[in-house]
C-alpha cells in the first residue's frame, strides 16, 4: 500500500484542486482508460468536463474523494448522488481515476472503500458503476465484493477509438 491520504475534498477546496483534476484526466485518457473521452485528450475537453463536475460539487449533488502524497493529486473517484426523489438512499460511483505513477499501488481500493464508507454515513445504502468489461475497475468492483448485474456488448468506444467495448454494470449494497 502507498503512503497516499484518502480524503473528500470540502466544497471551498475544490475549485483549487482543478488543475491537478485536469491533470489527472487527462493522463488517464491518454494512459487509454475508458472513462468516456477519445484520443486526443485536450485539457480544453478536461477542463469543461471538471467544470461541470466541480459545479455539480458545489452544489451538493456529488461528492469528489482524491488519493494525495505530499499534497499531489494521484488519483480521485466520486459519489454521485441520485437526483430521484424516490432513490435517496442511492448513489453513483464515478470517474474512478488513478494516475499512471501512482498505479498499482491499491490507490483505487482505497479510494473505493473511502466513498463506500462516507455513503454508508451519509445514509446512501446502494451504489451503482459501470465499467469497461474485462478491464482492470472490472476486476477490481468484484474483488472489493461488488455484483455485476449486466453486460452490454460494444457499448462504448476504446480512448484509442479503435473499436467498441462492452460496459459491465454493478451494484453494491451498503
Amino acid at each position: 500500500m502507498s503512503d497516499h491520504v484518502i480524503r473528500l475534498l470540502a466544497p471551498r477546496e475544490v475549485m483549487g484542486a482543478r488543475p491537478a483534476l485536469v491533470d489527472l484526466l487527462v493522463d488517464a485518457v491518454e494512459g487509454g482508460a475508458s472513462v468516456n473521452f477519445v484520443w486526443p485528450m485536450t485539457r480544453e475537453k478536461a477542463e469543461k468536463w471538471w467544470d461541470g463536475a466541480l459545479s455539480g460539487a458545489l452544489s451538493g449533488e456529488r461528492l469528489i474523494f482524491v488519493a494525495e502524497r505530499e499534497g499531489v493529486i494521484d488519483g480521485t473517484v466520486q459519489l454521485i448522488m441520485a437526483p430521484q426523489e424516490n432513490q435517496p438512499h442511492r448513489a453513483d460511483l464515478g470517474k474512478m481515476l488513478v494516475h499512471r505513477r501512482a498505479r498499482r499501488r491499491g490507490l483505487g481500493g482505497a479510494l473505493l472503500q473511502a466513498a463506500e464508507d462516507h455513503a454508508r454515513r451519509i445514509g446512501r445504502s446502494l451504489l451503482t458503476l459501470d465499467t469497461e468489461t474485462d478491464g482492470d475497475g472490472e476486476r477490481l468492483y468484484a474483488r472489493m465484493g461488488w455484483v455485476k448485474f449486466g453486460e452490454v456488448p460494444g457499448y462504448a468506444l476504446r480512448a484509442d477509438v479503435t473499436v467498441p467495448e462492452g460496459a459491465s454494470f454493478f451494484y453494491k449494497r451498503l
